[in-house]
């Protein structure tokens, strides 16, 4: 093979923390666009955002790394969409200005599942 053609390759594809970042940014914008139109569903400010990212992020994370079930409400069908209402739920024990009800959870899961699915990810 040509060295240079792997160079180009290995180059071409964005680093870790880069997709991290992408993935962190995209999370906060289905967030926003999904507490906008879910009626019960508030996010205060832009550092309340920023926090639910992260702890949804974290929070889907641990959800994957110990029992193999992703948090979507498409992708993974039933059980995905339950999990996706419970994250929505308990992120708002961990970040203040941020508060949601059941049914709004539930209307959000729905939300977050189609605008995540129209939202291209970088992985």
């Amino acid at each position: 093979m040509d060295n240079n053609n792997i160079e180009t390759r290995s180059s071409s594809r964005p680093n870790t923390f880069t997709q991290v970042i992408l993935r962190f940014i995209t999370s906060a914008v289905i967030l926003a666009i999904t507490a906008f139109f879910t009626p019960g569903f508030t996010i205060n400010n832009i550092w309340a955002l920023a926090l639910a990212a992260v702890v949804l992020t974290v929070i889907d994370f641990l959800l994957v790394k110990f029992t193999g079930l992703h948090a979507s409400a498409f992708g993974k069908g039933f059980v995905g969409f339950i999990l996706a209402v419970a994250v929505l739920y308990v992120t708002q024990y961990f970040v203040a200005g941020y508060s949601i009800s059941w049914i709004a959870a539930i209307i959000g899961a729905l939300i977050y599942g189609v605008v995540d699915y129209f939202i291209p990810d970088q992985q």
